[in-house]
């Protein structure tokens, strides 16, 4: 009787799910990895590299073109990812331009790109997502002077989408899903590389899901330094500490929470307060786990997560 050849699949059934339902994952936003991302963004496995590799070369799990690995039949989002990287390399230098004004603004402490430029992944009508934080106490006049560099970027056709903002109380996200580890795990920062780190820290929950993914993405184009104009943000801040300043804050806080909370509808994923604006109205979160559950049905998986 001829004895069943073992494959990678069989001697490793919960890695080939894993790096299956990894797959499915960057389906949701037609983007093929290659072995390096999908060992660092592995679902629930902690791994090496090198077991990822045999696995993905021995098996057929993925289909592979020219290095990238994609779901069976999915093989021409490999060209997709081409063209999307080639519109990212002409955003980067607009995202570090402005990421540096908006940390010389008073009161910022880090600035990061996340959603869909940091993983070089964007659309020619895509906005430049930031999340930003500021000192404790001042995010809503922080909020009014980025969203001004937001108008003034508009007038010169580049978009940015300032769309997450907390203070340094509250860099522990309270959504822990997998959606939101991947937003860690992707975070570029540009400044307040001090903050990140904290934020690394306060959400270490994230291995739960990429336990992988430490660190910042490999060969991303970051800058970390000192702010731009230093001294004259100095200056500022001291005047705005008056008691003056308090008020405005205060008076802004109050004037777009009630604004805000009315266009906010019936998202989940947008709140507002002293210490955070989350301005998600679309749902991001809701819409990739919905869009991941269908793939996994499609594969037959059950989801890991």
């Amino acid at each position: 009787m001829e004895l069943m050849r073992n494959t990678p699949e069989t001697l490793f059934p919960d890695l080939a799910n894993a790096i299956l339902h990894t797959a499915a994952y960057a389906d949701v936003f037609d983007y093929p990895l290659t072995s390096i991302e999908i060992h660092r963004y592995l679902i629930r496995i902690r791994t090496t590299r090198e077991v990822v590799e045999q696995v993905l070369q021995e098996g057929k799990l993925l289909s592979n073109t020219g290095g990238y690995y994609t779901l069976h039949g999915r093989e021409s989002l490999v060209e997709i990812r081409s063209k999307r990287e080639s519109i990212a390399d002409r955003l980067w230098p607009q995202a570090i331009s402005y990421g540096r004004i908006i940390a010389s603004l008073p009161f910022v402490r880090m600035v990061a790109v996340t959603g869909s430029l940091a993983m070089n992944n964007v659309e020619g009508d895509q906005d430049i997502d930031y999340m930003i934080v500021t000192a404790p106490g001042w995010l809503w006049l922080a909020r009014a002077l980025v969203l001004a560099v937001s108008r003034w970027a508009a007038m010169r056709g580049v978009h940015l989408c300032p769309n997450y903002m907390v203070t340094e109380r509250a860099l522990a996200f309270p959504d822990q899903t997998i959606y939101t580890a991947h937003e860690l795990a992707q975070m570029i920062p540009l400044f307040g590389m001090d903050v990140y780190e904290r934020i690394c820290r306060l959400n270490r929950w994230k291995d739960r899901f990429l336990p992988n993914a430490g660190g910042m993405p490999p060969a991303m184009p970051h800058i970390t330094g000192k702010y731009h104009l230093p001294g004259l943000k100095s200056t500022l801040e001291t005047a705005l500490l008056l008691p003056p300043g308090a008020w405005l804050e205060r008076w802004e806080m109050d004037r777009k929470i009630r604004q805000l909370g009315r266009e906010q509808g019936k998202s989940l994923e947008s709140c507002f307060a002293a210490d955070y604006c989350k301005g998600h109205f679309h749902q991001h979160g809701k819409r990739t786990e919905q869009a991941l559950r269908k793939r996994l049905s499609e594969l037959n998986l059950e989801q890991l997560v």
